[in-house]
């Protein structure tokens, strides 16, 4: 694929940002809303507080240093991303979820010699284990809570600005190379099998400019930001894509809190993931449903909207104003992938007037390697290789199914200090091999049928991909989530088996009133044996687990399977 959007050049992180700054020096770049505080950051603001940071930095050694941060989303956290790339340092963004064990484990493990975090979650740092690493906190703190002499964020910040004040720009003294470790990422907790990822500004180069080719995104633009930064699908887009192209970063305060954050902040671009955009969806349907004749009304509406669509007419943001105006009202793109989602959520929001742009991508690709674009835009597929990205299926069944190899610029460096994991991955010509099982149509479009190590071989020797039942399961409106699972019955053979979390509040709305626990479980059953009639007979689900908790979830709201493959307590 050829990009079809003209991309400007540049060779490292620092001279792409030097180059947004002169163009947009007056726009915003970030929007804060803390408490009461409300203030906006300009471009040419943004610079200097990252040439401060700059400064300081090296001003006090750290160079090639290994610099962790732990802490939610906010503009400290991007500035502090930023700068240590720009300063010739490798920034270790850390999972806020770990528990203190995990985030010693990577903190000792990367070798860690500068942690930066904020208030909330000092708590989870054990300041007997950092062995004398300074500590700065983005937040300032008193006396009495300040008992480990944690150093404040804004004392180092000023310190730069003297030396800024002083005409000094230490990093110009430095080697930018592209090619050196910037970025490392720890997959989970070093206590199980996590490797850390490393990435170089060259992985980011690429991604900017492939998918800048593809995807249109404006400077008038405003991104909510609600994913963690320490995961590259966030990060690439937010800190990397947005001001590429001169766009605003605001902060969303959480999952709960992301409709009402969207009528805030009016954002025309967010970045999601497939349950947050399911749920949205069902929150939706639920109040079209409540309302009389709200659903046949809605229907209809989807069909004017794609007539006008077809007239080039633009009627969405008349007949479906009221979702839109849930989303902020100037909504115009967001950016999903991680995991399958129901193409009729993504056919609905682009009637909305709403772009899906969905793709496919993993850590190791700094993410993005697969994506449907500004002019493919399918629903049932994750679209086409960026441009410059090469691929290729390996040990393909009969159905032409195989696993996902990419090459490109975008691929890792490899698996911090483990060859035997990289050489795992990545062959003798540079290709990646995702784990990903990926089937290509006559068109051209990718689709992902599952990970190769969750396939369920049953006793007659069929493969079985649990994700393509549970995107069937979950498109039931009596289900919140899923997981699919291969166990032994008595007579030791494999059989389907499914742990699903039913969505309550859709079954008192379809009720009428709370459901007893033989109602959940005659609906649920109902909706299995839905599943079962959609999908080949050696493919049925034959048991079920219904569960009272929710999964263990990545904090990209992904099911651990690992966690929940046993059957627990937790169920009805």
């Amino acid at each position: 694929m050829e990009p079809f959007y003209k991309v400007r050049d540049f060779s490292t992180i620092r001279e792409m940002l030097d180059r947004s700054f002169e163009l947009y020096a007056d726009r915003t770049a970030f929007e804060v809303k803390k408490g009461d505080e409300h203030y906006n950051i300009s471009y040419s603001e943004y610079r200097e507080q990252l040439n401060a940071l700059c400064n300081a930095l090296l001003d006090n050694g750290y160079y090639r240093k290994k610099i962790g941060v732990i802490s939610d989303n906010r503009y400290k956290y991007a500035l502090t991303y930023m700068t240590a790339i720009c300063s010739g340092n490798i920034i270790v963004p850390i999972d806020k979820e770990l528990m203190t064990d995990d985030i010693h484990g990577i903190i000792e493990t990367a070798k860690c010699e500068l942690l930066f975090v904020d208030k909330k979650h000092i708590d989870k740092i054990d300041f007997d284990r950092l062995n004398d690493i300074p500590v700065y906190c983005f937040d300032p703190l008193d006396e009495s809570e300040n008992i480990h002499g944690i150093r404040n964020f804004t004392e180092l910040h000023n310190r730069g600005r003297e030396l800024l004040a002083q005409r000094k720009k230490l990093w110009e003294k430095n080697e930018d190379d592209v090619n050196a470790l910037c970025v490392l990422l720890f997959t989970s907790g070093t206590t199980g099998a996590s490797k850390g990822v490393m990435l170089c500004q060259r992985n980011f180069i690429f991604e900017v400019k492939a998918a800048m080719g593809v995807i249109k995104i404006y400077p008038e633009d405003c991104g909510i930001s609600l994913l963690p930064i320490h995961h590259t699908y966030e990060s690439s887009i937010i800190l990397f894509f947005a001001p590429y192209c001169g766009a605003k970063v605001t902060f969303c305060e959480g999952f709960k809190f992301v409709l009402k954050n969207m009528k805030e902040f009016n954002p025309s671009v967010f970045v999601a993931v497939p349950l947050v955009l399911e749920t949205v969806h069902k929150r939706i349907l639920r109040k079209i449903r409540e309302q009389k004749h709200g659903e046949t009304k809605f229907r209809l509406g989807l069909k004017l909207c794609k007539a006008g669509n077809k007239l080039h007419i633009n009627l969405s943001k008349y007949i479906f104003k009221e979702i839109i105006d849930t989303f902020g009202g100037n909504m115009r793109m967001i950016i999903c992938g991680g995991a399958a989602v129901d193409p009729q959520v993504l056919d609905d929001f682009n009637t909305f007037g709403i772009q899906i742009i969905y793709g496919y991508g993993l850590t190791e690709c700094a993410p993005l390697a697969v994506i449907n674009h500004d002019r493919l835009r399918t629903t049932d597929s994750i679209g086409e290789p960026l441009p410059g990205v090469e691929t290729k299926l390996i040990n393909q069944d009969e159905n032409g199914i195989g696993e996902l190899c990419v090459k490109g610029g975008m691929v890792m460096l490899g698996y911090y200090n483990n060859p035997e994991a990289t050489a795992e991955v990545i062959d003798e010509d540079g290709f990646l091999h995702t784990g990903d099982l990926v089937q290509i149509d006559k068109q051209g479009h990718y689709h992902v049928c599952g990970r190769s190590k969750n396939v369920i071989v049953t006793s007659n020797g069929k493969n079985i991909y649990p994700e393509e039942l549970e995107y069937h399961l979950d498109g039931e409106d009596c289900i919140s989530s899923s997981l699919v699972e291969g166990i032994e019955n008595k007579k030791g053979e494999i059989q389907i088996h499914a742990q699903i979390l039913p969505d309550i509040e859709e079954i008192k709305l379809k009720i009428g009133r709370e459901p007893t626990a033989e109602e959940v479980e005659n609906l649920i059953k109902s909706a299995v044996e839905h599943t079962n009639n959609k999908v080949p007979s050696f493919k049925h689900i034959k048991s079920f687990t219904i569960r009272k908790k929710d999964f263990d979830r990545t904090t990209a709201q992904k099911i651990k399977r690992s966690s929940n493959s046993s059957i627990s307590s937790d169920n009805y």
